[in-house]
């Protein structure tokens, strides 16, 4: 999964379905579900990507998307919000954002 900053979140989210953390390096469920992604990850190639946003190093970001609480995930498809989640989400939940 990579970690991506605003200069370059506009082109990581503007194909396909993306499923965007927004995550703190400090926050206990963040590293929870830091995990919990990294499982999705291997099991949606070809059906979509997993990035996350620091919301500490992208405040603008984080502003812009009404972060108030981490984690939330945000899902886009080709460049347009289509889900969002506040908190830690299941891995089975997490993979069905993907099947849909």
């Amino acid at each position: 999964m990579k970690i991506v900053n605003e200069n370059e979140f506009e082109k990581e989210i503007e194909n396909g379905v993306v499923l965007v953390d927004f995550f703190a390096t400090w926050c206990g469920p963040c590293r929870m579900m830091s995990g919990i992604l990294e499982d999705v990850n291997t099991q949606i190639e070809g059906k979509g990507k997993i990035i996350k946003i620091d919301v500490d190093q992208n405040e603008n970001l984080a502003r812009k998307f009404g972060i108030m609480s981490i984690p939330t995930l945000i899902l886009f498809k080709n460049g347009q919000m289509v889900g969002k989640h506040v908190g830690v989400m299941q891995k089975a939940d997490c993979l069905k954002l993907f099947d849909k």
